[in-house]
């Protein structure tokens, strides 16, 4: 049996699939076609939904990994699709290079973050599927293609619908380092002065428990300071004492006693404090995630963030919601580079709602999804929703285009499990 990384979904596969080598992943995807079971392929496990269940073949690219070429003139890499983020970063980092953003985990593998649209946040910067140059992928018929043009635009983000991504050329800067701070903030100032945070840092993010009165922020800007060895120890304290340690006991708290979840989640926010470090950007972008929790995470009109944070607030106060985990709100930039980019042509704000693990989630994100349509939000790829082809065409102004894609590589279904048949008919 499979599970994912919380553990709330599983399958059990007719096949486990663990290639070391483009040719056997092509033997793999022509013996599934010929039984006619369907192939999902899965990474570290870090998607919310149903992404890769099947009952089929599940194909686990860990054996595809490392570094292909590197041109550090042009700042271009070939990196296998299987390598997972922290050995990415650690490959590049020997090389001078880095990737321009990052997400706030790097356990998944290249392929999963990527084909979600997985991001990190900065106004000014894409997610990660917008680092891609070129991709290489095996098709239904085994098939091995370089992507390129309209293919390509349909390829970054996939979620595994056109086939199985082997390679990834992908765009690098050269290596650099970041100053973080983190800070408590009133919740009313930062949502009223909002746009200068973001614009005024290469990277702002927010975090809010609902119930209290203030804001945990966190502001990374590059830096030619030298790494402060000080503020690792301040790291560590931060994101593994209090982030993980003091909010598992938190929210293991806030499960048995429900009713004082809103005492516990001011306590939890009164921890923070300010805290200052420099260190090589990658450790800094990330941050270990040791508590197990479910996420549902929308992409809202930027301009829309303050209002919809608000109702989101006041939807958990009316209805009286169980939530001892976080929001948290960042930013990305526009882009057109990928036809499913859930911040396609227009400047974007997410908001994150986690519900820790064993507590009931159902109607709270339900509730999300309901606030998020009324601003055209649209769902992280990798996170739960419940929308399905209809809705989405209405949010996506390529989603015939990529259908169309879609069609010409997998013309018979040899990738639609259910949640591909749900999400694109």
């Amino acid at each position: 049996m499979w599970k994912n990384w919380t553990g709330d979904q599983s399958c059990t596969p007719a096949r486990r699939a663990l290639p070391s080598s483009v040719d056997e992943v092509v033997s793999t995807v022509r013996s599934a076609a010929e039984r006619r079971q369907v192939v999902r392929v899965v990474g570290a496990g870090h998607a919310f939904g149903d992404n890769v269940v099947t009952d089929g073949t599940l194909v686990s690219l860990d054996r595809l990994t490392g570094l292909h070429h590197v041109d550090r003139v042009t700042g271009l890499v070939r990196v296998a699709a299987g390598t997972r983020l922290h050995d990415l970063n650690d490959l590049l980092d020997d090389h001078g290079l880095a990737l321009a953003n990052l997400g706030d985990i790097n356990v998944q593998s290249t392929a999963g973050a990527i084909s979600t649209a997985t991001h990190g946040t900065g106004a000014k910067l894409g997610n990660l599927a917008t680092l891609v140059e070129s991709a290489e992928l095996v098709t239904a018929d085994g098939t091995v293609v370089e992507v390129a043009g309209d293919d390509l635009r349909a390829a970054r983000v996939s979620v595994g619908a056109l086939g199985v991504v082997t390679a990834y050329t992908l765009r690098t800067v050269p290596s650099f380092r970041l100053h973080e701070r983190r800070d408590r903030l009133p919740l009313s100032q930062v949502l009223a002065e909002l746009d200068a945070y973001a614009d005024g840092n290469d990277h702002f993010e927010l975090f809010v428990f609902p119930h209290a009165d203030d804001a945990l922020t966190k502001e990374l800007n590059r830096t030619d300071e030298p790494i402060s060895t000080r503020g690792r120890v301040g790291a560590y304290l931060d994101e593994v004492i209090v982030e993980n340690r003091v909010l598992d006991l938190v929210c293991r708290a806030g499960r048995r006693y429900p009713s004082a979840i809103p005492r516990l989640n001011r306590a939890v926010t009164r921890l923070a404090g300010s805290s200052s470090r420099v260190d090589v950007s990658h450790r800094v972008f990330s941050s270990p995630r040791l508590v197990r929790f479910t996420e549902t995470e929308w992409a809202f009109p930027r301009e829309a963030v303050t209002e919809a944070l608000t109702d989101v607030l006041a939807m958990i106060e009316r209805r009286r919601f169980e939530v001892n985990f976080p929001l948290e709100v960042r930013f990305v930039a526009a882009d057109t580079e990928s036809m499913l980019s859930p911040s396609y042509g227009r400047p974007t704000a997410y908001i994150a709602a986690h519900a820790y693990a064993g507590m009931a989630w159902q109607e709270y994100f339900s509730a999300i999804e309901e606030i998020a349509a009324a601003y055209g939000a649209r769902p992280h790829w990798g996170k739960r929703h419940t929308l399905g082809a209809e809705a989405l065409r209405g949010l996506y102004p390529e989603f015939d285009a990529f259908l169309d894609v879609r069609k010409r590589f997998d013309p018979d279904g040899v990738f639609t499990n259910a949640h591909v048949e749900r999400i694109f008919g």
